[in-house]
């Protein structure tokens, strides 16, 4: 079965990419087309991009490095769950995307974007442009989530989705899926 990591790009303390991505591993793994792998940047800690050769090389000095270039190769597909920071994607993840570059290649992606009014749109913006740079395939459907704190009734509780929200993650999981199988064979080449 493909294997699907669905990524906390949020590195703040005060962060609600926890939750947000607690559900939607949840709905993918209910959905049954992928193994999925729950991967938080806070964890991955990676510093800012410190290798000394360009990541198309693959010549990494780093133990860092080794271990996000193997855990990325593992994936077949991604979904980064992110939060919009001044009209852009956070940084940890526009850092985590730029270490790397081949393991990258050929894999989809889809965004779960949370916030204010915008719901983290523009933050996608900058990242599918990355993304596509990376020979990724960015899919047009995803979860927006403006106003997201409405799905966090409880502070201390899980959050909480409504019938679009969940019908827009059905959507997602059913178009990565035929992606992921699309793309299999350029992986594999």
């Amino acid at each position: 079965m493909p294997e699907l990591h669905v990524v906390i790009t949020s590195t703040r303390p005060t962060r609600l990419g926890p939750k947000v991505a607690e559900w939607f591993a949840d709905r993918a793994r209910a959905h049954g087309g992928f193994d999925v792998v729950l991967v938080d940047l806070l964890a991955v800690g990676l510093p800012l991009h410190d290798e000394p050769a360009h990541p198309r090389l693959g010549q990494y000095v780093h133990a860092h490095t080794k271990a996000w270039s193997a855990q990325v190769e593992r994936a077949d597909a991604f979904v980064f769950v992110t939060p919009e920071y001044n009209y852009s994607a956070p940084p940890a993840l526009l850092n985590a995307l730029n270490y790397l570059f081949r393991e990258w290649a050929y894999k989809p992606c889809a965004f779960v974007s949370y916030g204010g009014a915008s719901g983290g749109t523009r933050s996608v913006q900058v990242a599918k442009m990355s993304a596509t740079t990376l020979k990724m395939m960015p899919i047009p459907e995803a979860v927006s989530l403006p106003f997201v704190t409405k799905h966090l009734p409880d502070p201390a509780g899980p959050f909480v989705p409504d019938a679009p929200v969940d019908a827009a993650a059905t959507a997602v999981l059913q178009e990565l899926a035929r992606w992921e199988a699309a793309l299999r064979p350029l992986r594999r080449a």
